[in-house]
């Protein structure tokens, strides 16, 4: 994978967790994760998004139910510590720092 197709890889990572973090019990869709990636830069398709729950879930940052139609998916307390930057993998973007 080319430089450019991992640090974007890294990033939409980091986006799927913050979203995460700053949502009602750590829990969103796939759909909406895909629809916040487009919105904030990240564009992803539905495959890409899915790619990335699987290899979060794998890490252990997320947990997630295939309802066939949807995906729903929950941050884990170590994926909200990556989306708050208290904790760092080298496969996820660290998030800036905030104000």
């Amino acid at each position: 994978m080319s430089d450019y197709g991992e640090l974007v890889r890294k990033h939409r990572r980091l986006a799927i967790l913050r979203h995460l973090e700053a949502c009602a019990e750590y829990t969103s869709n796939g759909s909406i994760l895909q629809s916040v990636l487009n919105g904030v830069g990240v564009q992803s398709t539905r495959d890409q998004v899915i790619t990335e729950l699987a290899w979060l879930r794998e890490q252990g940052f997320v947990t997630y139910e295939d309802r066939a139609e949807f995906i729903v998916v929950t941050a884990t307390a170590r994926g909200c510590e990556l989306a708050r930057g208290l904790a760092t993998h080298p496969d996820v973007q660290r998030p800036a720092p905030r104000r």
